[in-house]
Order: structure tokens, then C-alpha cells, then sequence
């Protein structure tokens, strides 16, 4: 092997293309493909040639459910991995050319994404952070029911009816309480997540529930810059100019659930918190529409949080 084919290899980036019953991995240094089930015997299998050469990172999409067995089994033996957004990976693949997708060709488009625009590999969630997340997940899914529920409850005419859906609303209820303290439990069993925990919800209008989104969805806040920290989230404008023309700046991608999370806690603050009061009644004057305002309380309310997780301490009251 030349120095140069030496120095891809130590380089190395393997797409994986996940899929509900196989993986389908490349390896960007010598072309080789390999398909694995997707199963715990295919993810060691996996994970033992993944081992045959040194690598900088695998690349794969997230795909729901099918892939986070796997995500596990790549964070518990220590390699490094990224998740890149499907649509991004898409636009990536019509720019070199692509237009075919098989398994094969995605898993070959991620591994050049991965090595050509040095994505870094971020650490992996910890096993307390997955169950937290499953049942975060949980939580939100009887949200959506008790939504669904109550729209539901507003055109039932008939008594019968009426009462079986208000005892599903009780239930949700419940369910949701019982979600809400198991995630609870475990975070509190955590120090280093009580210890964060703690410092999110001393922030005004932040909720234990708010505070359970950041833990779980955005694990990296107090390590990240300001800006990273907005991007993230998709907090951050995105400028639009060309020559002399300059559009209405926009946020898109990012994580929704963390916005979500904060849409509450944003329109909390824009009417009690003196400093965000300010901020958003500033920007109304300036003319910037209501949303857009808003946005911007949500994106100081990351960044806050993030600054604050980052010099381990609670919010306080500034003084005059």
C-alpha cells in the first residue's frame, strides 16, 4: 500500500445505510461494501469489521426505531458516529450527481458526505440518556392522543360517548403522571443530570418538562458555543443576500423537538420576564412580526441555558 492509500485508511469514513432489516455499509478508503442484518448479531458482526481498519467516523440517518439499537451498539464499543439529516444527505447526493438511490449507493453517498465535508463525530448518548429518551418519547405520544381526545370530545353528541372519552382523557392523564415521575426518578438517581437539571429549572419559565426536552434531545447544551447552540436547536437566522438583493432571513432544520420544548417557556417569558419582555416588545416596535419575535425569545432562552450550564451554576435575579 502507498503512504497515501495508508493515510485514507488511518482517514476513514463508512456510510451505513439502516433500514429495518439490514445495514448496508461502505468503506470510503478501499470501496468495500458489506451488508449486515440488523439484529444484535449483525450489529457485532458489524462492529468486528468496522475494527479491521482505524476510522474517523461512521455516517448514517437516523430512520426511526430501526436505527438506535444500532446507535447503541456503535456508542457501547466507542465508535465515533455521526447522524446527518436525510434531506441534507439527499441535497448532498443530487450535488455530486446521484440521482439513484439503492442501499448500496446511500451507504456510499454518506461515507463521501462524512469524509468530504469533515463531519465530527459527536459522543454518544449514554444507556441512562436512551431510556430517557424512550420514555420521553412515550410521554409525547399521549400527548398527541389526549390532543386528538379532546378535538374528538368537542363534536360527541351522545352521553355514552361522552363519558368514555373523558375516562380516556383520566387515563392519559395518569399515564402521562406516571411517565413524568419515572423520568423523574431517573434523573434525580443521576448526578451529573440532577446537577443540570436543577440549574435548567431555576431559569424562569422553564418547566420540569421543558427541562427534561433539553436534557434528552440536546445533551451536548453546556458544551457548545452560543451560535453552535442556536444552530443546533435551528434557533439560528439564516441570512439570505445576493449582490444588491437582500431577503427576509429564516430558521429551518435543527432539532424540532427542542424548539418545541421552548415555544411555551417563550411566550412565559415575553410577558413576565423582565429582560425578555424588553427584548420582544423591542422587536415588535421595530416591526419585526410576532413569530419572529417570539423566535428570538426562544433562542435567548437556549442560550441562557446553555451559558449557564456551562459555568455550572443556577439562574439568578440581576440586581440594578
Amino acid at each position: 500500500m502507498t503512504s497515501r492509500g495508508a493515510e485514507k485508511m488511518k482517514n476513514d469514513t463508512i456510510g451505513v445505510d439502516v433500514s429495518k432489516d439490514h445495514l448496508d455499509a461502505h468503506r470510503l478508503a478501499d470501496g468495500a461494501t458489506r451488508r449486515f442484518a440488523n439484529d444484535k448479531g449483525g450489529h457485532k458482526a458489524l462492529i468486528k469489521w468496522l475494527a479491521e481498519t482505524p476510522l474517523n467516523r461512521v455516517v448514517f440517518e437516523p430512520t426511526g426505531p430501526y436505527h438506535r439499537a444500532v446507535e447503541r451498539a456503535l456508542g457501547a464499543s466507542g465508535v465515533p458516529f455521526v447522524k446527518v439529516n436525510p434531506r441534507q444527505a439527499r441535497r448532498f447526493a443530487e450535488a455530486t450527481g446521484k440521482l439513484a438511490k439503492t442501499d448500496r449507493l446511500d451507504a456510499q453517498i454518506l461515507a463521501r458526505m462524512g469524509s468530504l465535508l469533515e463531519l465530527e463525530a459527536r459522543p454518544a448518548r449514554s444507556e441512562v440518556l436512551f431510556e430517557l429518551k424512550e420514555l420521553y418519547i412515550a410521554r409525547e405520544a399521549l400527548v398527541k392522543d389526549r390532543t386528538a381526545a379532546r378535538n374528538r370530545g368537542k363534536a360527541l353528541t351522545l352521553s355514552l360517548l361522552k363519558r368514555q372519552n373523558a375516562q380516556r382523557l383520566e387515563q392519559i392523564d395518569r399515564q402521562m403522571a406516571t411517565l413524568e415521575a419515572a423520568i423523574l426518578q431517573i434523573v434525580e438517581a443521576d448526578a451529573s443530570l440532577a446537577d443540570r437539571f436543577a440549574i435548567l429549572i431555576s431559569i424562569p419559565g422553564l418547566s420540569n418538562i421543558t427541562a427534561f426536552a433539553l436534557l434528552i434531545a440536546m445533551p451536548e447544551l453546556g458544551a457548545l458555543e452560543a451560535g453552535q447552540a442556536a444552530s443546533l436547536a435551528g434557533l439560528a437566522p439564516i441570512a439570505r443576500q445576493s449582490g444588491r438583493w437582500t431577503g427576509r432571513s429564516f430558521i429551518r432544520g435543527g432539532r424540532a423537538d427542542v424548539r418545541q420544548a421552548l415555544y411555551m417557556p417563550a411566550l412565559v417569558a415575553a410577558r413576565f420576564n423582565p429582560d425578555m419582555k424588553a427584548k420582544y416588545a423591542h422587536l415588535i416596535e421595530t416591526g419585526k412580526p410576532a413569530k419572529v419575535a417570539l423566535t428570538a425569545i426562544m433562542r435567548k432562552l437556549l442560550v441562557l441555558a446553555n451559558a449557564l450550564l456551562k459555568a455550572n451554576r443556577p439562574w439568578t435575579q440581576r440586581t440594578a
